[in-house]
């Protein structure tokens, strides 16, 4: 599988516990993956494995689909998502600096996960909310004409 996959201990009996409550048929594929991206906050590798071996379909194809859907991760992500619009609404209203400032609060590089495993930071090109720009997406809520001096008072809530 790929070179960039973290390593990280598995519970495999959680893998196989998810791979056998579903019909063996390719048709159960993506739904498996996206257990396993919400069992474990992303796709393990052992988690491919172990589904192309069960399904009978090359490794190759698993991986595909890992990489293809946008849900889907092959590097563990936090617990928590952090989305910071950066759509031309956001991005004339501060949307740069307000992600600066959550990546240096944070200590964390855009598109990555912090230290300790609690955030996911990631700019994304719009999240259809530009009445309210800038934006910033965690989890599934939305904050607002955020602020660079409100940014921690958000992120706060989900230490």
């Amino acid at each position: 599988m790929g070179a960039n996959v973290q390593k990280k201990k598995i519970d495999v009996k959680r893998i196989d516990k998810i791979i056998k409550s579903y019909d063996k048929s390719e048709e159960s594929l993506l739904a498996i993956l996206q257990d396993f991206q919400r069992a474990f906050q992303y796709v393990p590798e052992e988690g491919m494995r172990r589904l192309a071996r069960y399904m009978d379909v090359p490794e190759s194809k698993i991986y595909a689909m890992g990489t293809f859907y946008k849900a889907l991760s092959l590097k563990p992500r936090g617990k928590h998502t952090c989305k910071v619009c950066m759509g031309t609404a956001c991005h004339l209203k501060g949307a740069g600096q307000i992600l600066e400032t959550i990546e240096r609060e944070l200590k964390v590089k855009r598109n990555s996960t912090t230290e300790d495993g609690l955030f996911t930071v990631e700019s994304v090109n719009c999240v259809g909310a530009c009445a309210m720009a800038p934006v910033v997406v965690v989890d599934e809520d939305y904050s607002g004409h955020v602020r660079q001096s409100k940014v921690m008072d958000i992120l706060d809530k989900y230490k």
